[in-house]
């Protein structure tokens, strides 16, 4: 028997659940929770609310899916300006 094709859908992540999990408002409307890909736990990807993400979801359960990409910010710059000093200061690795 052929394994079912997975859907994928666009959304927002809105609330940061334990267990890293997350409920994300998708572009059609629902509202679901989804957990992060072994990929992106491996490298280290964090998400916060407000990032826009892809999910990938089974055809027999739309309400919990796998985050799979965070999509990068349209702010030029790459974010807020950080503070404090500078990083690798006085200290080197020999």
């Amino acid at each position: 028997m052929a394994k079912e094709e997975l859907i994928q859908f666009e959304g927002l992540v809105t609330e940061i659940l334990p267990d890293a999990r997350y409920r994300v408002q998708l572009d059609t409307g629902h509202e679901i929770v989804a957990y992060t890909a072994g990929k992106m736990k491996k490298n280290r990807i964090k998400t916060l609310a407000g990032d826009r993400v892809t999910i990938e979801m089974s055809p027999y359960d739309l309400e919990k899916g796998r985050l799979i990409f965070r999509h990068k910010d349209e702010r030029p710059g790459g974010g807020p300006p950080r503070s404090g000093p500078p990083r690798g200061g006085q200290f080197r690795r020999r």
